[in-house]
């Protein structure tokens, strides 16, 4: 898989700067299996990962359309649906702001959802989507539905970003749309897979850093001056920090599968987070603007970048993980 993945990325020559060229290629990676990734905890989570991390590190644009697409395959299989149709692409949408509300209920024994979802990364180019409403009790439920029936309306609001702009990741209005229930209501986040899956993204975190610190090795390499090179042992020091945790955290997932990951899943992502950001600040210093505005590949990853980090929710993160440290023994940090 590693090696096919890696010459499809090679062969992609279109840019990949619209919605429209990501739906196309992510339907293109469908129809070749690549998406067809080992599950979380299933004994190759790293192998999961290290294609997350590949896709990351080619243009992270299509890394947030694969990674959804590959999370809702994983939350399927984990919650007992039936298997997806042939060929279908796939959204996971799981923000719950407070302006944007979908809402489930029963009309003559079908179920549909009408309402407003946010931050729905590729909503225009999925077939299909896996979302979280809210049914008539109160409780959180998780929906399949198809994108291309009446009812489904993908607005051109809520997205202006810059950076990751091609991912469009606007609102979706849906009026009477029928959908199918997946799993019971509070299952999307009780699962194992939901912290799991959250370390998946630090995977893409890493993946983007790391190309963007080869660019700095290559420059290294070429002309050995003392700043960039002080520059590049930061960087590497840093990634091998990031790379041996999400190894480590492999690891963990895969000896107990079924176990409550969120510390790990918090610790993890922070650490990946602010090696990211250093190998941002590395890179830019040592290499200047050159490659900013004349470097496409590189110039995209540093536009996105910072982007997709924003997925963590920095101090907020930090609070929870200092509650759960401030409850553990002493004796949690020694050798």
């Amino acid at each position: 898989l590693t090696m096919n993945l890696r010459d499809f990325l090679e062969d992609c020559a279109s840019p990949l700067n619209t919605p429209q060229a990501l739906g196309q290629c992510l339907r293109h990676m469908v129809e070749a299996g690549l998406d067809q990734l080992p599950l979380p905890g299933s004994g190759l989570t790293l192998q999961r990962w290290q294609q997350l991390a590949l896709v990351a590190g080619h243009d992270l644009g299509l890394c947030k359309v694969y990674e959804g697409h590959t999370d809702a395959l994983a939350t399927l299989r984990e919650l007992g649906a039936r298997p997806v149709p042939p060929g279908s692409t796939w959204g996971l949408w799981a923000a719950e702001p407070p302006n944007a509300r979908v809402h489930l209920r029963e009309v003559n024994g079908h179920w549909q959802i009408s309402g407003r979802k946010a931050w729905c990364s590729g909503a225009g180019v999925v077939s299909h989507g896996l979302l979280t409403v809210w049914d008539e009790q109160g409780g959180q439920q998780l929906v399949a539905v198809d994108m291309q029936q009446p009812g489904v309306s993908v607005s051109s609001e809520g997205w202006e970003a810059v950076g990751m702009a091609a991912t469009a990741s606007v609102d979706i209005l849906f009026e009477q749309v029928p959908c199918t229930r997946v799993g019971q209501p509070g299952d999307y986040l009780r699962r194992p897979g939901f912290w799991q899956g959250a370390i998946g993204i630090a995977a893409c975190w890493y993946g983007a850093a790391y190309r963007l610190g080869e660019s700095l090795q290559q420059h290294a390499a070429q002309r050995a001056e003392p700043h960039a090179l002080a520059h590049l042992g930061a960087v590497q020091a840093a990634l091998f920090g990031a790379r041996n945790t999400l190894i480590v955290c492999a690891g963990q997932l895969d000896e107990a599968p079924t176990a409550d990951c969120q510390a790990l899943a918090r610790q993890t992502r922070a650490q990946v987070e602010d090696v990211a950001e250093q190998v941002l600040r590395h890179v830019g210093r040592a290499l200047g603007a050159g490659p900013f505005c004349k470097d496409p590949h590189f110039a995209r990853l540093s536009a996105d970048l910072p982007v997709y980090l924003r997925q963590s929710h920095a101090e907020r993160d930090l609070e929870a993980l200092g509650e759960w440290a401030a409850q553990k023994p002493r004796r949690h940090w020694p050798l």
